[in-house]
C-alpha cells in the first residue's frame, strides 16, 4: 500500500520496534494478502529498511515505481536462456518483495495511505507478474534473439491469462460497491457449491496457483534454467512455461466460478 500524497519525512528515525507496532501490526496476519515469504523473513528485513527510510525525502509513490522498474528487470533477464540470467531474476524478484514491503510501511509510518497508493500497486503487480511469464515465453523460445515461435506465443497468453485471473479478484472489490452493497468478509469466499468448495479446499493444500507468483516462478526459473545448462537445450523451461499457462487458464476459468457460486458478490 502506497500514498500519492505529498510525504513529509520524520524528523527522526523510529526504532524497529516502533516500525513493527505502526506499520506492520496486522500485517502478518492478514494471510490471503500477505505472501509466504513476507510472513517467512522478507517483513523481518523490511521493517529494518523502513526505519532508515522514514527520515528521508523519498516517498512511498517512488519506492513503488521503483519496486515496478526492479520487477520489470527482472522480466527481462528472465528471457535470456543462461543460468546466470535466472540467478539475476531470482535476486531481483526478492529486491522487488522487499520493496513491496517496504513501500507500504513507509506510508504507514508516515499516515499518509491513499487509494491512488493501493492502485498504483495493484497496478505494479500485475504488470510485473504478467511481464515474467512473457519473459518466460521468450526464454522458451530460445532467447530474444531467436525467431518468434509457438512457445513465444504460449508465453504472450499465459502472460494476458494471469492478467486475466487478477482482474477477475479485482472485479469483486468494483461490484461490491456499485451494487451497493458493503465490502465482502475473507469468509464468504467460500463456494455454495460442494464441488467447487471441494476444489477449494484442495488448492488450499496444494497451492499451484503460487506457480504464477513472482517468488515461486522465479524459483522454479532457476531450478529450469540449471537443467537446461545440464542438458544444454530449453526443454526444461518449456516444461515450466507449459505448467505456468496450464495454471494461470484454471485460475482464469475456475476463479470466477469460485466467485460466482460463493456469497461475494451478495
Amino acid at each position: 500500500m502506497t500514498t500519492s500524497r505529498p510525504s513529509t519525512p520524520r524528523s527522526t528515525r523510529p526504532s524497529l520496534a516502533e516500525v513493527r507496532r505502526v506499520a506492520q501490526a496486522g500485517v502478518l496476519e492478514r494471510r490471503s494478502a500477505e505472501h509466504w515469504a513476507g510472513r517467512l523473513y522478507m517483513r523481518g528485513l523490511s521493517g529494518h529498511v523502513t526505519r532508515w527510510l522514514v527520515p528521508m525525502r523519498v516517498t512511498p509513490d517512488a519506492l513503488t515505481l521503483l519496486m515496478i522498474a526492479v520487477g520489470l528487470a527482472a522480466a527481462v533477464a528472465a528471457a535470456w536462456p543462461a543460468v546466470l540470467a535466472a540467478v539475476a531474476v531470482v535476486v531481483l524478484v526478492q529486491l522487488y518483495l522487499l520493496l513491496d514491503c517496504v513501500d507500504g510501511e513507509v506510508a504507514r509510518m508516515r499516515a499518509t495511505t491513499s487509494a491512488a497508493g493501493v492502485y498504483l500497486d495493484r497496478l505494479g503487480h500485475h504488470v510485473v507478474e504478467a511481464a515474467l511469464v512473457l519473459g518466460l515465453g521468450v526464454r522458451a523460445a530460445g532467447g530474444p534473439s531467436t525467431t518468434p515461435s509457438w512457445w513465444l506465443v504460449a508465453g504472450a497468453v499465459a502472460a494476458l491469462l494471469v492478467v486475466v485471473g487478477k482482474l477477475e479478484s479485482d472485479l469483486v472489490v468494483v461490484a461490491r460497491p456499485t451494487a451497493g452493497l458493503a465490502p465482502a468478509p475473507e469468509a464468504d469466499a467460500t463456494s455454495s457449491v460442494g464441488s467447487v468448495r471441494r476444489l477449494r479446499r484442495m488448492f488450499a493444500y496444494v497451492p499451484l496457483h503460487r506457480l504464477i507468483g513472482a517468488v515461486e516462478l522465479s524459483l522454479l526459473l532457476l531450478v529450469a534454467a540449471v537443467i537446461d545448462a545440464v542438458r544444454g537445450d530449453v526443454l526444461a523451461t518449456q516444461a515450466l512455461l507449459a505448467a505456468t499457462a496450464a495454471v494461470a487458464l484454471l485460475v482464469a476459468v475456475g476463479h470466477p466460478v469460485t466467485i460466482l457460486t460463493s456469497r461475494r458478490l451478495r
